[in-house]
């Protein structure tokens, strides 16, 4: 089986993908724009060949590397970044190459457009939040009558919670439109809940091999827009009603043969036609691993190895790896630099040195919604979830 894998290096965690693939008998051909001497050692021992272009940007740049490992090798059985601002890259090359074990160019819109998306959760009969596409003021207008203040203005495509924004009144409302960006937007009506997320490995049936969740309190806009820490856990189990949304979102949008993380509302607050307290509300898919080291982080919760199970997946369309039994919670915690905290780097090694499972500094790229400086932990309880948290938390301003 030939492989190609787009951007291995990014996270720096991905090596892990290559490295099981790898193990399975794959060639596992790498295209980046790094250089070769600067890769990981464990991802340059993954890789069967590695291709570097000057530009991943460069389309062009990029077919001629397929071409190339094509010609070489023979003909491309899977292409894959697991990143989601190559995912319509990967589609197209897919597309141009013939590839049929991923998403093709044409369907690339349902998992990209969040406008696209909505189509698709009504076919699940998942509620979501109702939408417009931002044309004009006037237009806006009539949607605030229809649902009311707060509203959400997002970027119809986009990743992560970067340039979004809460409208609260009518004067940023009309602030909003004085200043509109260029690419297309949505506004939504506002709901009142917490993050959660269904992170599941699906096979070609799109059943899934394997499941978990995470929780993410406060929200990632806040987070982004405000510079705040960022704390989020994944938890030991999913909640059941999570779990049939879940494997709904997944029906509904036909995905297959692939590595997900979709994010739903939580209902704080009942919403007339949505749900009441408790109830999920689809937010939006990712047809991608979870952002940042939250596979490894999966990966202690449950005390198993995702990057295998998508390996396997990839390989034998099946789940060889038994699951442990050993469930428990395993937390994010990122600082950001120039805060003061009430603790120092070297207590919180202290006090928790044995249960920190990642210790590091976040790439600058990730650091925007990530944090500075991250922190891994696991807890085998509530209690001690929220004393740690407590405890890096904790600040002298």
């Amino acid at each position: 089986m030939n492989f190609v894998f787009i951007s291995p290096n990014f996270p720096v965690t991905y090596w892990n993908f290559c490295d099981r693939l790898k193990r399975g008998g794959v060639n596992v051909l790498g295209i980046g724009d790094a250089s070769y001497d600067s890769l990981d050692g464990n991802l340059k021992a993954s890789l069967t060949e590695y291709y570097k272009v000057n530009s991943l940007e460069s389309y062009d740049e990029v077919f001629r590397a397929v071409a190339f490992f094509s010609f070489k090798y023979g003909k491309i059985d899977w292409l894959e970044s697991n990143n989601e601002y190559w995912l319509e890259q990967d589609a197209r090359l897919r597309t141009d190459f013939n590839i049929t074990t991923g998403v093709s160019a044409s369907e690339i819109d349902s998992f990209k457009s969040k406008a696209a998306m909505k189509k698709y959760y009504a076919l699940g009969n998942i509620p979501t939040a109702r939408q417009m596409l931002v044309s004009d003021y006037e237009t806006a207008e009539d949607f605030v009558s229809l649902v009311g203040y707060p509203l959400i203005a997002k970027p119809e495509v986009g990743v992560g919670a970067a340039k979004t924004f809460k409208i609260s009144d009518e004067v940023q409302l009309k602030d909003f439109f004085e200043h509109l960006p260029e690419v297309q937007y949505v506004m939504e009506e506002f709901i009142t809940g917490d993050i959660y997320s269904y992170d599941a490995i699906v096979d070609s049936e799109g059943n899934p091999l394997f499941e978990s969740s995470a929780f993410f309190p406060p929200s990632i806009m806040d987070i982004v827009n405000n510079h705040l820490d960022l704390c989020y856990c994944v938890l030991d189990k999913v909640p059941d009603n999570l779990a049939r949304m879940g494997r709904a979102t997944v029906k509904a949008f036909g995905v297959k043969s692939r590595f997900v993380h979709f994010e739903f509302f939580r209902l704080t607050k009942a919403k007339k036609g949505l749900g009441k307290v408790g109830d999920f509300v689809g937010l939006e898919v990712n047809m991608r691993p979870a952002g940042g080291y939250t596979p490894d982080m999966i990966d202690y919760a449950h005390s198993t190895d995702v990057y295998q199970i998508w390996a396997d997946m990839v390989i034998h369309d099946k789940r060889i790896l038994v699951p442990s039994g050993d469930d428990h919670f395993c937390i994010y915690y990122g600082r950001r630099d120039g805060r003061r905290y009430l603790h120092s780097h070297e207590e919180i090694l202290s006090k928790y040195g044995d249960r920190i499972s990642m210790c590091m500094r976040m790439p600058d790229a990730l650091s925007g919604a990530m944090g500075n400086q991250m922190y891994t932990a696991q807890a085998w309880s509530e209690e001690e979830r929220q004393e740690f948290i407590a405890f890096l938390s904790a600040s002298e301003e």
